[in-house]
């Protein structure tokens, strides 16, 4: 293979067997700016992907013409991306563009105004330690390292020392997923030592010491802002499982697999209520607007094995997360999805596509 040259968007099959090799593993040529911009083609006969990006979902007051925005009179960008829909490349545009030797800044820019490419850099981080980078489809392939103390290991001092450990051997981003222990002291201590983005599933905090039925709505809010304002660089938020989803859940073989989707399913039964991330996630896109936290929209009905995959349940996660997208960009917020592909998605897109795409995600057990 090593003098083969390989054939571009799977017009043959370099397997000589003509098996083993999916023609979908050759990318398109790069198109940055376009809807398909570093993708890849699908198996033959899939429906194309959706054509919106986040320039179909300004914020309100807003308005484009051709290459040209506007927003309201006197407003200042807060988050990456709105700096990036009013033609501003700002210094952690340029610093992923050095880190990214195959795109300018301009191109970067580009990529995170069409929402097809995240900066997650947290107001506070950016005063310590962080060294910016991005996670999207123009990207090179980035790798998460979970790590967290547990009721019965570890310490503050330990988790750091576990942060400096990944980020040595190579690790892009780090999730504190801390379950026991201080965990203020220990989030704290990890934001501000580390270089690299530091993401979280808030809710794991949140129980510490409570039932998940005890938690109520205004102190998840709480929690999500003092989250925000240690410097934690992206949330998971499950906020894509609904209670029409449960009875979907009971035709499955494992359920649900998903830590922070099975806690909020709990919650929903117990309260007889939607969602609070769901029917609060206006005013979460707030919060995390002000100090540029991205969401990781979590995937909390993706199935535990094969024989419940692509089922009624993940499809149906996956079309509410198309629809809080679209909501998180019109707020200006970075948005990053968990689940299944490498590629954006809207509500409409999701809701005829056998498997919506998501923008790229480093990978985390959540």
């Amino acid at each position: 293979m090593a003098n083969r040259i390989l054939p571009l968007r799977g017009a043959a099959n370099p397997s000589s067997a003509r098996e083993g090799t999916n023609p979908g593993s050759f990318a398109n040529p790069a198109a940055v700016g376009g809807p398909l911009s570093f993708s890849s083609p699908d198996t033959p006969g899939m429906p194309a992907p959706s054509d919106k990006t986040a320039w179909d979902f300004l914020p309100a007051g807003w308005a484009r013409d051709g290459e040209r925005v506007s927003a309201p009179a006197g407003f200042a960008p807060v988050t990456q991306l709105e700096s990036a829909r009013l033609g501003v490349v700002t210094a952690e545009m340029r610093r992923v563009a050095e880190r990214e030797p195959h795109l300018t800044p301009e191109q970067v820019r580009v990529e995170v105004a069409s929402g097809r490419l995240i900066i997650p850099a947290n107001k506070v981080h950016l005063g310590y330690r962080l060294d910016p980078m991005a996670i999207g489809r123009a990207t090179k392939t980035k790798v998460n390292a979970n790590m967290g103390a547990s009721p019965v290991s570890s310490s503050t001092q330990e988790e750091v020392e576990k942060l400096h450990w990944s980020v040595r051997w190579g690790a892009d981003t780090v999730m504190d997923l801390s379950t026991g222990g201080n965990l203020d002291e220990c989030r704290e201590a990890i934001v501000r030592n580390s270089t690299a983005p530091i993401g979280t599933v808030p809710i794991y905090s949140m129980i510490i010491g409570r039932k998940i039925e005890d938690l109520t709505e205004s102190e998840i809010m709480k929690g999500l802002l003092h989250q925000a304002k240690q410097g934690v660089d992206y949330f998971t938020i499950h906020a894509g499982v609904l209670r029409e989803h449960l009875p979907f859940v009971q035709k499955r073989l494992i359920g649900i697999v998903s830590r922070g989707g099975s806690l909020l399913a709990k919650w929903m039964l117990v309260h007889g209520k939607e969602n609070p991330m769901y029917t609060h996630f206006d005013e979460i896109c707030d919060i995390m607007r002000e100090y540029d936290v991205s969401f990781s929209l979590g995937d909390g009905l993706r199935p535990g094995g094969l024989a419940d995959a692509s089922d009624q349940a993940q499809l149906s996660e996956l079309e509410t997360l198309g629809e809080l997208t679209e909501k998180a960009w019109k707020r200006g917020c970075q948005v990053m999805v968990e689940g299944p592909s490498l590629a954006t998605t809207t509500s409409r897109a999701a809701s005829v596509l056998p498997r919506p795409r998501t923008t790229a995600r480093p990978c985390s057990a959540t």
